[in-house]
């Protein structure tokens, strides 16, 4: 296979065993797998100066996170923390970062609430009913944030932060006191009547504590998300707005429609997460219960470490549960605190983040990531503007960009017959 760049050609391996170690290759020295490993390495120094055995305590980590005692708490932190992942992985496909997240998951969580405490249905409709509640109140929330941006110029970052405020407000009144359980001391809600709840796995078992079927529908979020972002015309949008803006709006693009599709979306799954929790143990709602653990900031670190890619999220929102969960084992079996895992995310991040430098054409991580003797690694996809060795790169051929910086008509791209 021969590519062309600047009038030289570039010879790529087209041998299954050559394409088999470039792949390695790529994959060892990508982003995120280097910002893992410098992650853990910082971690180990930070241990060992602290006077704790890193192998000691990296082990009771993984215990603490899959032991028998610990799987079922890893995958109940699943649902929250892998369920806003997607939800912010939506919108940052397309460049958007929603910062709304806390607001939509609290009234998605006092909409089933309310529907639960007080729908006159059956049981498994009442369920029903009060998911499709949740996921309504997160999806107009974040619409709102969308709507300031594109008809009032309110920045998207600055509108949906903000209006998570009053929707913390909003729903720790409506808690503390219309809803207030009478003779609590605890501002809470009413428990929820017999049977309008989740269904729990492995309940009562030495699995550890029971995971709800709520898990169940995240993983079908991801799937649809997964589906859309590959198999659909609108997911093929999302990903050019994402990786060139101003050439998706050439292109014919409408940004303000898709910007208000993507953060009801977003707002949609997020207060689905919120209703599910909700749903679960301790089948009420507690004032500051599903804030206080910070889920949004830790799907959106997830969503970032995977670059909002479908997949990537669904592993990087279980990688970073497995964190959360393996800190506690730590702290009990080592002494060591459990906030040294919430240090791991963060550096994490920060890796990643200088990533631009080093792994760009000319950086020396790039270099090592190049095939032998010196081939380049493949051409990007043009459908994800994605390397196969995982390292993004413009979705715009530098061709198709004219000398007044409109950029031009694009390559064809594959499946859509050049049309």
């Amino acid at each position: 296979m021969t590519a062309s760049k600047a009038g030289t050609a570039i010879e790529h391996p087209s041998g299954p065993a050559a394409r088999w170690a470039l792949h390695v290759r790529g994959a060892v020295f990508s982003p995120v797998t280097v910002s893992i490993v410098a992650a853990l390495i910082l971690g180990a120094i930070i241990l060992a100066g602290t006077g704790a055995d890193p192998l000691t305590a990296y082990g009771s980590v993984l215990t603490g996170a899959f032991g028998s005692e610990g799987i079922g708490d890893t995958l109940g932190e699943c649902i929250p923390i892998v369920g806003l992942a997607l939800a912010l992985a939506i919108p940052l496909r397309a460049g958007l970062v929603n910062l709304g997240g806390d607001g939509q998951l609290v009234l998605g969580g006092l909409a089933a609430v309310s529907v639960g405490l007080y729908s006159p249905f059956p049981s498994a409709i009442t369920v029903i009913l009060a998911l499709l509640a949740g996921m309504l109140a997160g999806g107009l929330w974040a619409a709102l944030a969308a709507v300031l941006e594109t008809r009032c110029g309110v920045p998207l970052l600055v509108s949906s932060l903000l209006l998570s405020y009053p929707a913390m407000s909003f729903v720790s009144y409506m808690v503390r006191f219309p809803l207030l359980q009478k003779g609590s001391g605890i501002p809470q809600t009413d428990r929820l009547p017999e049977g309008v709840k989740l269904p729990e796995f492995a309940a009562g078992s030495g699995a550890g504590t029971g995971v709800s079927v709520g898990i169940v529908l995240i993983v079908l979020a991801a799937v649809v998300y997964f589906v859309v972002d590959h198999r659909t015309a609108a997911g093929y949008e999302v990903r050019m707005t994402g990786l060139g803006a101003r050439f998706a709006g050439y292109a014919g693009v409408d940004r303000a429609r898709l910007t208000l599709r993507l953060m009801f979306a977003s707002g949609s799954l997020a207060g689905l997460v919120g209703a599910i929790t909700v749903l679960g143990f301790p089948y009420r709602m507690v004032d500051g219960a599903l804030t206080t653990p910070g889920y949004t900031w830790t799907g959106l670190l997830a969503a970032l470490l995977a670059a909002a890619s479908p997949l990537g999220t669904v592993a990087a929102g279980f990688f970073f549960s497995a964190l959360t969960i393996g800190g506690f084992g730590m702290e009990q079996e080592t002494a060591v605190p459990q906030q040294l895992t919430a240090v791991l995310q963060a550096v994490v991040i920060l890796f990643l983040a200088v990533r631009g430098g080093i792994f760009r054409k000319g950086g020396w991580l790039h270099r090592l990531g190049r095939g032998p003797d010196g081939a380049a690694a493949p051409p990007p996809d043009l459908e994800t503007g994605v390397l196969e060795s995982g390292v993004l790169e413009p979705a715009v051929p530098e061709a198709a960009v004219l000398d007044t910086g409109v950029a031009g008509p694009p390559a064809p791209a594959r499946g859509d017959g050049g049309k």
